[in-house]
């Protein structure tokens, strides 16, 4: 089972195969897509949402490999704006996530990956947690950044829209909870 989780501003819910429909409406943008991993298909199926959620993710999360959840604001938790994961990965933990256009630039990814982190080191366990991302995706670096991530390799790795440079970022569990505390928990995070 998946907890809830909340920040200042977000509701982070477990995801449920009824959230297919919003995340279809929300996700196949190719501003949002480019930098995502090449196994996301391209132009993006009518039903990509309904079949990855119930061919892939759920099922993941019931053998405890994946842990999946919706990103909603606190005002309007009906509604959800993206979503945030870990996957489980030789040993350690591994974090992706996306957010819908309208509430980008805001800091909400970077308090969902707060709450992610507390609960990946402090739930479930893991000692380490890395994120690799495309060089060029500079939001995502500030998230990684503002988290006290540090950079550990540089590899190339295929996007949606092609081969890119990829850093692989990494914070263990003691690094975690030392930054965490310099981290205000109240504080808005800056974009």
């Amino acid at each position: 089972m998946i907890s809830t989780l909340q920040t200042q501003r977000l509701l982070l819910q477990p995801l449920q195969l009824a959230d297919a429909d919003q995340t279809q409406r929300l996700f196949p943008h190719w501003e949002m897509v480019k930098f995502l991993s090449k196994q996301i298909p391209w132009p993006y199926p009518a039903d990509g949402a309904l079949s990855y959620y119930r061919d892939v993710a759920l099922p993941a999360v019931e053998r405890r490999q994946q842990w999946h959840w919706t990103l909603r604001l606190r005002r309007s938790p009906e509604e959800h704006i993206g979503s945030i994961n870990l996957t489980a990965k030789d040993g350690h933990a591994i974090r992706g996530f996306w957010l819908g256009l309208p509430w980008q630039g805001q800091g909400l990814m970077t308090e969902a990956a707060i709450a992610v982190n507390d609960y990946c080191f402090d739930v479930l366990g893991f000692s380490v947690l890395r994120v690799p991302k495309a060089v060029v995706n500079i939001a995502s670096r500030r998230v990684s950044e503002k988290t006290g991530m540090r950079v550990i390799a540089t590899e190339e790795r295929e996007y949606v829209s092609g081969k890119l440079l990829t850093e692989i970022w990494e914070i263990t569990a003691d690094e975690w909870r030392e930054k965490r505390i310099l981290i205000r928990p109240n504080k808005e995070m800056p974009s």
